[in-house]
């Protein structure tokens, strides 16, 4: 009889599912992938790595379930295993480290709260909002991410984009900004750079995947 037992086959498993998540290249890359499906070339630009590299590291989330593929024409584009479950995982290591580990506990305080000390606005309070009229929902991604999938009635303006079209944003109403992610600096360069400029604007409390992964209303571009 196998030593093995049915807690340890189990344990066994999650631990290489644990072992694909342990490298900084491949969580970058789930980030990017909770936006929605893209090629291993997308992925290389938006990463900053080699296609090389890339490859590799999606091969190893690959074995893990963590992300799978679908062939479209002659690109092989590769998307999350379960979206709500991976971007669910993403959120718990995210709590794990901002509690117990003092170099996320730093960044946190040093970067992020230095740009954004106020209270975020949570998806309960944001629905709300939306509900009533009472905000601009302002999407700092890139325009093919928000092509692919955004929060109802957001305007786009890439973050890059932003100075030369603030005539878009009303002077006179609360905006609400949001990006890929709690740790996507798009969004806190963004509430920064308004404040700046006497805009009345705060952070959702995490972005696109957490949003979708919470079952609540989403539009794409068609």
């Amino acid at each position: 009889m196998s030593s093995t037992g049915p807690k340890q086959a189990i344990y066994g498993s999650l631990a290489e599912v644990a072992q694909a998540l342990g490298h900084a290249h491949r969580l970058e890359l789930l980030e990017h992938l909770a936006q929605g499906a893209r090629s291993v070339e997308e992925l290389s630009a938006r990463a900053s790595l080699t296609f090389a590299n890339t490859s590799r590291h999606l091969q190893i989330l690959r074995r893990a379930r963590l992300v799978e593929t679908e062939r479209r024409g002659k690109h092989v584009l590769y998307s999350l295993a379960g979206d709500a479950e991976v971007v669910a995982l993403m959120q718990a290591l995210g709590r794990v480290g901002e509690r117990n580990v003092a170099e996320v506990h730093r960044v946190m305080a040093d970067y992020f709260r230095a740009r954004d000390a106020l209270e975020p606005v949570s998806r309960e309070d944001l629905v709300s909002r939306l509900h009533d009229g009472l905000v601009t929902v302002l999407d700092v991604r890139p325009e093919d991410e928000f092509a692919v999938g955004h929060l109802p009635g957001a305007l786009n303006i890439p973050l890059a984009e932003l100075e030369r079209r603030l005539s878009e944003l009303p002077a006179d109403r609360e905006v609400i900004a949001y990006c890929r992610g709690p740790y996507c600096v798009l969004s806190f360069e963004a509430v920064s750079a308004l404040r700046a400029r006497g805009y009345l604007v705060r952070r959702l409390e995490d972005g696109y995947p957490e949003w979708k992964a919470a079952g609540l209303p989403i539009e794409a571009v068609a």
